[in-house]
């Protein structure tokens, strides 16, 4: 499976729940997955961005650009 030139990066949030790890994407309101390992959730998202943003061109609804950025700093 090789890399899609036309892809675009899009910043995702996994968080730890008290039953598994869940990802939301902020450029995408309401794009949200489940997983039990890391690796899983990032898979669900890629497939549940794929997903929302196909549902997104068919309904005519401009796709966003990804705005969002994400950093740590100490506190």
């Amino acid at each position: 499976q090789g890399l899609n030139p036309m892809s675009t990066k899009y910043l995702i949030v996994i968080e730890k729940t008290p039953n598994n790890l869940s990802a939301f994407s902020p450029d995408l309101p309401g794009c949200v997955a489940t997983g039990a390992t890391q690796q899983e959730v990032e898979e669900r998202m890629r497939d549940a961005i794929r997903m929302h943003l196909d549902g997104m061109r068919e309904d005519g609804i401009a796709v966003p650009e990804p705005s969002s950025v994400a950093e740590y700093i100490d506190a």
